[in-house]
C-alpha cells in the first residue's frame, strides 16, 4: 500500500497554479508518491501532466463538480486519461444532506455516469462522510444502500476512517464490507478537545490505525490518501509530515 495526499488538505496552497506547483514539490520532497486532485484552483489537464512528470507523483483519484460529472462526463474522462488517473470520485452527495428523494435522484443521474465511465475504462468512486450512516426508511444507513443499488464494477468507495467513526461505525469492521469497491481510503484521524471532536494527523487521535490497516491490506486497498480537512491553529504541511512520519513507522511507504 502506497502512501499519498488527499490535496484537500492543503487547498489553501493551491488556489493559483503556482501555488499548486510548489505544493505539489513540497508533498513530493516530504516523500509522498501519490495523490488525490481535490480543492484545488482550476487547471488544465496538460499542465496537471506535466507538473505529475516534473515531481514524480501519480494522481490516483479525483474529486470532481457534480455538475461535470453529470453535464461533461465524456470530457472528465478525456482529461483524466490525458494525466493518466483511471479513477473519478464525487465527495458528497450534491445536495450535503441526504433522505430519500435525494438519493433516489444520486442513484438515477449517476448510475448513467458510473457506465459512461466503466466504458471507457474508468472507474466511479463516492467518498462517504458521516452523513451516509444515517438510518434511511427502510431501516438500512444509506451507506449499504449504495452497495445495493450499485454493482461493484460500477461504484467503488473512497472510505473515509474519520467520517466512518464520526457517524457511528467501526472504521475497520465496516472497511471489509467493501473489498472489492476499494483501491484508495482516507486516513483521517479523530480526536477530542474540550468535548469537541477534531481532525488529528493519523496516529495521534483515537482511531485504531494498525487495525484499520491490517483490513485494508485484506481488501487489497492500493492507496492510503491522508487527509485532514482542518488544521486549527498548525500549518498543514506540518500535519501530513506528522501523519507521513507515522505511518513510515508501521513499514508503510
Amino acid at each position: 500500500m502506497k502512501i499519498g495526499v488527499q490535496m484537500f488538505t492543503v487547498r489553501k496552497q493551491c488556489e493559483n497554479l503556482n501555488d499548486f506547483s510548489e505544493t505539489l514539490s513540497k508533498i513530493a520532497d516530504m516523500g509522498y508518491t501519490t495523490v488525490q486532485v481535490s480543492g484545488t484552483c482550476d487547471y488544465e489537464a496538460d499542465w496537471l501532466a506535466s507538473e505529475l512528470k516534473r515531481t514524480g507523483l501519480k494522481c490516483v483519484l479525483t474529486h470532481i463538480k457534480p455538475d461535470r460529472l453529470l453535464n461533461e462526463t465524456q470530457k472528465v474522462s478525456d482529461e483524466h486519461k490525458i494525466f493518466g488517473c483511471k479513477n473519478i470520485g464525487l465527495g458528497i452527495i450534491p445536495e450535503h444532506f441526504i433522505n430519500e428523494e435525494n438519493y433516489a435522484r444520486f442513484v438515477e443521474d449517476f448510475t448513467p455516469v458510473a457506465k459512461a465511465f466503466k466504458a471507457n475504462g474508468q472507474k466511479f468512486f463516492y467518498h462517504n462522510h458521516a452523513l451516509e450512516f444515517e438510518r434511511s426508511a427502510n431501516g438500512k444507513i444509506y451507506m449499504d444502500r449504495f452497495l445495493d443499488d450499485f454493482s461493484p464494477d460500477l461504484l467503488g468507495i473512497t472510505f473515509d476512517t474519520y467520517w466512518a467513526q464520526f457517524g457511528g461505525a467501526d472504521p475497520a469492521e465496516y472497511l471489509k464490507k467493501l473489498k472489492g469497491r476499494i483501491e484508495c481510503i482516507h486516513l483521517k484521524d479523530l480526536t477530542i478537545v474540550q468535548k469537541e471532536q477534531r481532525m488529528a494527523p493519523v496516529g495521534q487521535g483515537n482511531i485504531n490505525f494498525p487495525r484499520v490497516l491490517d483490513v485494508a491490506e485484506d481488501c487489497d486497498v492500493e492507496y492510503l490518501l491522508v487527509e485532514q480537512d482542518k488544521c486549527y491553529d498548525e500549518d498543514p504541511f506540518d500535519c501530513l509530515k506528522k501523519s507521513y512520519d507515522y505511518l513510515r513507522s508501521l513499514g508503510l511507504s
